[in-house]
């Protein structure tokens, strides 16, 4: 089973993410830019089956097999870029949307390559990115007993690398992967995570992406 490195892994996303994977049997890296910090949270993480999350510096995360960024929008790039050579021929998974808050809603924000995943790649020209986890609760995604049920787009201009994110994706609890297309579709892909938190926040809920008839 993979070694998973999460980038910016101490956040709600990451956690969430790195519980779900770790019950799918992964090893799994909290990255931080504070490693004691990580270590303390990953210890604090309520994990099921045979996996393990374990707490480190991003360096530590990036020296994963598979490495996922789940850093702030705004210092996504700062981040990667700092670890181009380590992430060098990796596949890198971007759950990266920029978003700014206007009351009770997200807006989606629209960086100069069109997307966050984009950028991403700019800054790693020597990684295979690929794009998910863009739509899911946090709060459910970290609490294995929310019944979550939820599709995960994905997406990438390399078709292998898409489909081992998909297999991967389809191991853990509560997940099914949902093959979008290209990067093409990144900016719209990301640009929804705005509609579906600002629902949540109107509704005062958790929900979530469901794709019927598939």
């Amino acid at each position: 089973m993979a070694t998973v490195g999460i980038l910016g892994g101490t956040g709600p996303a990451g956690r969430g993410v790195a519980a779900r994977l770790a019950g799918a049997g992964c090893t799994v890296v909290l990255g931080s830019r504070d490693a004691d910090r990580a270590t303390g949270i990953a210890r604090g993480l309520t994990l099921r089956g045979e996996g393990t999350v374990e707490g480190g510096t991003n360096e530590d995360a990036a020296a994963c097999n598979l490495v996922v960024v789940a850093t702030p929008w705004d210092s996504a790039v700062a981040t990667t870029s700092a670890l181009r050579q380590a992430l060098k021929g990796k596949i890198v998974i971007s759950m990266v949307n920029a978003l700014s808050r206007e009351g009770r809603e997200m807006v989606a924000l629209y960086p100069s390559r069109g997307s966050m995943a984009a950028q991403i790649a700019h800054a790693l020209p020597e990684s295979v990115i690929v794009g998910a986890f863009h739509h899911l609760p946090a709060a459910q995604m970290e609490d294995l007993d929310s019944e979550l049920d939820a599709d995960v787009l994905v997406f990438s201009d390399d078709d292998d690398a898409r489909r081992q994110v998909a297999e991967l994706i389809d191991r853990v609890s509560g997940l099914r992967a949902v093959i979008a297309g290209t990067m093409s579709l990144a900016s719209p892909i990301e640009a929804f995570t705005a509609v579906c938190i600002s629902i949540n926040i109107r509704h005062k809920t958790h929900s979530y992406v469901k794709m019927a008839g598939l």
